[in-house]
């Protein structure tokens, strides 16, 4: 699999909601953020709002419950390191984290409500079904010797191994490519096809697919692009090379 920055992903992707609170102390020392307790996760925003707590390095606990804290999260304070005293819960936060293209952590944003966050996750998200996955590029990506090879499957029976069906495109030189079972995960492809993308990609090359076509096809393929069409008239996509002369 690529490890380059792949120029068909966009968004963030494995988009989670987070919620933390906003914690200030008696002596006006800067707010914290911490999650709430696993004991604690069943209280209500408004519950938890107003409540005094203690402070540990990775949580906080509520101290003034409807139930007394047990021993043996009082145990896991006292052993934490980190312990910061106690405080006051200000407000109930859901932040929003993704991964970027990279893979680093990202935190997005913050809302003030659970429904709040996942309409802005929907947004983000770009589930399938709720956004365009078909892509225009040029064809300048490809070699003349590849785009002929593109046109002879376009005319021909497309291997079925291959997971996608070349096409031409009626009154155009443009070719289509629909790609199947996308995205081409190990996740994906195992649950869809019983094969990894690394034997999908051992299979163009088995059946002699031109680098440069197989390498665009991997990323469209991860990015879960279902349409691509390659044409003379589209622009140049940022990021993926251009074929040699």
């Amino acid at each position: 699999m690529s490890q380059t920055p792949n120029p068909f992903l966009r968004g963030y992707w494995n988009l989670r909601i987070v919620r933390t609170l906003s914690i200030c102390y008696e002596d006006g020392s800067p707010h914290v953020w911490r999650a709430i307790h696993a004991s604690q996760e069943h209280f209500s925003d408004e519950e938890l709002v107003s409540s005094s707590c203690i402070v540990c390095n990775d949580f906080a606990v509520v101290s003034n419950g409807p139930d007394p804290v047990s021993a043996e999260v009082l145990a896991e304070c006292d052993a934490g390191e980190g312990i910061s005293g106690a405080g006051v819960i200000g407000a109930v936060v859901y932040a929003i984290h993704g991964d970027d293209f990279d893979g680093r952590p990202v935190h997005i944003g913050d809302t003030y409500s659970a429904e709040a966050a996942r309409e802005v996750v929907q947004r983000l998200g770009f589930e399938t079904g709720y956004y365009s996955r078909c892509w225009e590029i040029s064809s300048a990506h490809i070699s003349q010797e590849t785009a002929q090879y593109l046109a002879s499957l376009a005319d021909l029976a497309t291997p079925e191994a291959f997971l996608f069906i070349a096409f031409r495109v009626p009154y155009s030189p443009a070719i289509g490519i629909k790609l199947i079972s996308t995205p081409w995960t190990d996740q994906n492809l195992e649950h869809a096809e019983g094969i990894t993308a690394e034997q999908l990609r051992q299979e163009h090359w088995n059946k002699g697919m031109p680098d440069d076509l197989a390498n665009i096809l991997e990323l469209a393929g991860q990015a879960d692009v279902r349409i691509l069409i390659l044409d003379a008239d589209a622009p140049v996509l940022l990021g993926l090379p251009l074929a040699e002369p």
